[in-house]
């Protein structure tokens, strides 16, 4: 387990009616002091600074590595010691979205996973750090707030007139910095050699598997003939999958799914005509694979097919299709950061369940305010990791609790995962899919 936040407040948090800090303004101030463990200037004209990343389920981690992140926390008035139930993985999350949002600021290096001293390195992109207002100019009239309010982050008025400089002469002589070739140990004052310290090495996440290219992705794949459910499959598809007809090209790439004949559940002579036409102008398929982060989709023949993310027993046919899968061209049809980025959410109780189930409506338009059920033909594809990471949100319990999840990948086990565990590895995702 990570460290648990002592009581004691490391920077001033805000009362009712306070005005709300900017980070940058702000950060340059904790910099300066020097107070916060790891986090320092790295030059002279103060262009480059160093943030400690420590991963919080390191068994050497310390309350001091995530000094800063509770420091931000409070001083924005997101945590109040005493009040709030502390909350390490969303702090670390907030503070860095906040530094992302800055244009004047870029990511330099990134060795959070340095086995010795995790950290990041970032850099002004202009001359210096200059001058920042201290404080909003409006004031914040509600006590708490939203780790998603990106209002006061926005300075698109003050970085057209900001001028950046660094201090004359180089600044005060006090100004706390540290070499640009970081030593593998910041000595603290009262430490003269440091000893090195076991197991530094954070666990590996598990779930970064869901982004590497050689990981085959588990699918589920469901065919509905004028609302009666005449097949289904599910298969670990190499290369991606093709809806197809039985006497489709087999030579192309993805594994074949072959929808069966009508003949075989089907009564309707009339409706097994039709089915048939539509299964005719499939010609290659329609195809569907992973490609990163993203599931992209074409259609290899002549028949149009429209897409929309529903619910597993359900499209949502009360509004208009995601989109139209184009012809011979890849187009997104699914992204997992949003569905993780919702899926974190819906774990602190402020969203809905993410969606991950694709409706495909095959051969007519999509049937929007009309019943989908008297549609030719619809395919429901289901990726089975995505419903076994929404059934593990669901089943968290209590943080101490260990739940077991199968990715349903290819070579994945089952992991065994407390829900303060399995928060931190979802929010590392995240953070991997924006690097």
């Amino acid at each position: 387990m990570g460290p648990q936040p002592t009581n004691c407040s490391l920077s001033a948090g805000r009362t009712m009616g306070t005005q709300k800090p900017r980070i940058l303004p702000w950060l340059k101030l904790q910099l300066d002091l020097g107070r916060l463990e790891g986090v320092a200037w790295l030059d002279e004209s103060r262009t480059r600074f160093r943030i400690p990343w420590k991963h919080g389920l390191r068994q050497d981690a310390q309350q001091e590595d995530f000094g800063i992140f509770q420091a931000w926390a409070e001083a924005s008035g997101a945590y109040t010691p005493g009040k709030d139930k502390p909350d390490l993985p969303t702090w670390k999350r907030n503070f860095r979205s906040a530094l992302n949002r800055k244009e004047v600021l870029r990511l330099a290096e990134d060795r959070s996973k340095d086995p010795h001293d995790p950290h990041k390195v970032y850099e002004f992109v202009n001359s210096g750090a200059g001058d920042f207002p201290e404080l909003d100019t409006s004031p914040d009239t509600n006590s708490r707030c939203s780790p998603s309010d990106t209002q006061e982050d926005i300075l698109e008025e003050l970085l057209s007139d900001m001028a950046l400089a660094p201090f004359p002469d180089g600044g005060p002589s006090s100004l706390p910095m540290v070499p640009e070739e970081t030593p593998p140990f910041l000595l603290s004052p009262s430490v003269d050699i440091p000893a090195p310290c076991p197991n530094l090495q954070p666990p590996e996440n598990p779930l970064r598997r869901l982004l590497v290219p050689e990981e085959e992705w588990e699918f589920e794949v469901t065919a509905f003939y004028r609302g009666r459910q005449v097949f289904q499959q599910t298969a670990l598809c190499p290369g991606g999958l093709r809806l197809v007809a039985s006497d489709a090209d087999q030579t192309l790439p993805g594994q074949p799914i072959i929808l069966p004949d009508p003949g075989v559940s089907l009564t309707d002579r009339g409706v097994m005509g039709y089915v048939r036409r539509v299964l005719s102008c499939l010609g290659g398929g329609l195809a569907l694979w992973r490609a990163g982060q993203r599931l992209c989709a074409r259609r290899l023949g002549h028949c149009h097919t429209y897409w929309a993310l529903g619910e597993e027993l359900l499209p949502d046919s009360g509004h208009g299709p995601s989109g139209e899968v184009p012809k011979d061209e890849e187009g997104d049809v699914f992204d997992l950061k949003p569905f993780v980025t919702e899926l974190i959410a819906f774990i602190e109780g402020s969203g809905h369940s993410p969606r991950y189930t694709l409706w495909f409506c095959v051969g007519e338009p999509w049937p929007q305010d009309q019943p989908w059920i008297k549609k030719l033909v619809m395919v429901k594809v289901v990726p089975t990791c995505l419903r076994a990471l929404l059934d593990m949100a669901r089943s968290g319990g209590a943080s101490s609790l260990e739940t077991t999840v199968d990715l349903h990948i290819s070579n994945s086990y089952p992991l065994s995962l407390t829900s303060d565990q399995y928060k931190a590895y979802l929010q590392d995702l995240v953070e991997d899919m924006d690097f």
